[in-house]
């Protein structure tokens, strides 16, 4: 497989548990004999998008045309990101609202139908919290993932999309940090 991760961690310092559970992907996924590449969003310079204008007409920075080559090269792809206010960080929807433009992730079509142009894709996302897992997966419906795989993955026919919640992410003992790194090395080499 040639897989693309998406490393979503706000901060460009690195250290943290998702640069963590990333490298153990591509770990396992090399082990495995699949290829990898992969985004450091914290890396990339970028600016937001404010009008529909940019949207449609304006083209990607250049500091994202290798991320755009990279999720373009992809057919499995890898996003990593810790929940912040009950969703992904800003710099990861601003970097996935920079790159999934029309043209590239979406076309419109006949009426008001949009042709999904990165169908054939799949994708893991793995997302890190302070709270339970279960009480975001039940009591806050996982509103913000549901988002991100309804309205922006499979938007643009990125799918199936699978998940991976890791919950408690402060107060995991080192033996439950370990756990989750092999259970996320083993996805890797499963490409999925």
């Amino acid at each position: 497989m040639r897989i693309g991760i998406i490393q979503g961690h706000p901060d460009a310092e690195g250290g943290h548990y998702c640069h963590a559970l990333a490298e153990a992907y591509r770990s396992g996924a090399e082990a495995a004999g699949h290829e990898v590449r992969s985004i450091e969003v914290a890396a990339l310079d970028f600016s937001l998008l404010r009008t529909q204008q940019q949207f449609e007409h304006e083209p990607v920075p250049d500091g994202l045309k290798a991320a755009q080559e990279i999720v373009a090269w992809a057919n499995h792809l890898v996003i990593v990101y810790p929940l912040w206010l009950g969703a992904m960080p800003a710099v990861l929807k601003g970097f996935f609202e920079q790159i999934f433009r029309p043209g590239f992730a979406m076309q419109s079509g006949p009426g008001m139908r949009w042709k999904k142009l990165l169908s054939g894709r799949s994708a893991r996302v793995i997302v890190t919290m302070g709270m339970p897992a279960s009480v975001y997966r039940w009591f806050f419906r996982a509103h913000s993932l549901k988002s991100l795989e309804r309205n922006i993955l499979h938007f643009v026919g990125i799918q199936p999309s699978r998940t991976t919640l890791i919950g408690m992410v402060e107060t995991l003992s080192d033996a439950k940090r370990a756990r989750w790194l092999e259970r996320v090395g083993t996805l890797g080499a499963q490409g999925r």
